[in-house]
């Protein structure tokens, strides 16, 4: 894509069923889950392959058949790290599968993050949209899109420093180059997408420009010319998300397939999931469809595996951007 958005409970192994009203995630890499009718309406299998990382493999029939994999990670765990995929080529960036990556890094888990341009495109070399830091080197800047009616005006990012101090962080408008933040952070690992879409815990998936709404910040059109009748946001896709805990001392890696027995969710219903069951804060919309990619390593042989059912191709697309998450096991 071209430049021109309760309780705290130890987590367990085992098989959980959720109820149709599942407790929120309140606390650090909590699992509450009840059955609140006679039929369960998901099951959310559970375990903590490496220190501070828990795994969850849920499985739901409402809103539709759907198969999450989502990942909370303890910021304080010591030797938790983590690296966005760095510049490379004469582009901005390489593309690599979420997979590859893992395994080139030699890390734990892996997740893909950017929007990306040329899409749809053979190119091996891309840039991406958004800001974007590897290690300290911010090599991509805020930016207005050409795919406005998708992706917001210098959409925030989420900043991960070298000491995993989380949190999201805005454009520097004082800064025509696109490359500051308006908060006082250093950018390390940071990646961006098309908006953010859970703010200070309430769900805020962004509206079109139109007469009602003057200051909406996407603009009518696209490929299918989307609106507020026919939001880009509500379409039913394959999905990927990061997000914050109120405390920014947890964060949540979210995907939801759209192949293999899973439907896939609109960003609305991945908002109101992540605030809800997941105990997020605010969060940000990555790019889905046929990117959305977790892949992990095993933590007896070191393998690394694309834990999703690609909507691309079985070994995931080739994407942007990932980042990577470096834990040891227990």
């Amino acid at each position: 894509m071209r430049r021109a958005d309760r309780k705290l409970l130890q987590p367990e192994r085992g098989v959980k069923p959720c109820g149709v009203r599942s407790v929120a995630l309140a606390g650090l890499l909590a699992l509450a889950a009840f059955v609140d009718a006679p039929q369960v309406a998901a099951v959310q299998r559970v375990s903590s392959p490496f220190l501070g990382v828990t795994y969850m493999d849920r499985t739901a029939t409402i809103p539709r058949p759907v198969h999450l994999r989502v990942v909370q990670i303890n910021l304080h765990t010591p030797r938790i790290r983590f690296k966005l995929s760095p510049p490379a080529g004469p582009r901005e960036v390489r593309r690599q599968t979420t997979r590859e990556f893992l395994a080139a890094e030699g890390a734990q888990v892996a997740i893909n993050a950017h929007f990306f341009f040329p899409f749809p495109s053979a190119d091996e070399d891309v840039e991406l949209i958004g800001i974007a830091a590897s290690d300290g080197r911010v090599f991509s800047a805020f930016e207005s899109p050409v795919q406005r009616y998708a992706i917001v005006e210098d959409a925030p990012g989420l900043n991960i420093d070298a000491s995993n101090n989380a949190t999201i962080v805005h454009r520097d408008t004082r800064r025509a180059d696109g490359l500051g933040v308006s908060e006082t952070v250093t950018l390390w690992n940071t990646l961006s997408g098309s908006a953010q879409i859970v703010t200070d815990g309430e769900v805020t998936v962004p509206e079109y420009r139109d007469a009602s709404r003057p200051f909406g910040a996407l603009l009518p059109g696209g490929p299918a010319s989307y609106s507020n009748a026919k939001s880009w946001y509500e379409a039913v896709n394959a999905r990927t998300a990061i997000g914050l805990s109120r405390t920014a001392d947890v964060l949540t890696l979210f995907t939801v397939d759209a192949r293999g027995g899973s439907a896939g969710m609109t960003v609305r219903e991945v908002a109101a999931t992540l605030v809800a069951d997941f105990g997020v804060w605010n969060a940000l919309n990555l790019d889905g469809g046929g990117s959305t990619s977790l892949a992990m390593a095993d933590p007896a042989t070191g393998a690394a595996t694309l834990m999703n059912v690609s909507a691309d191709r079985p070994e995931g697309r080739a994407v942007g951007s990932n980042l990577a998450v470096f834990a040891v096991k227990r």
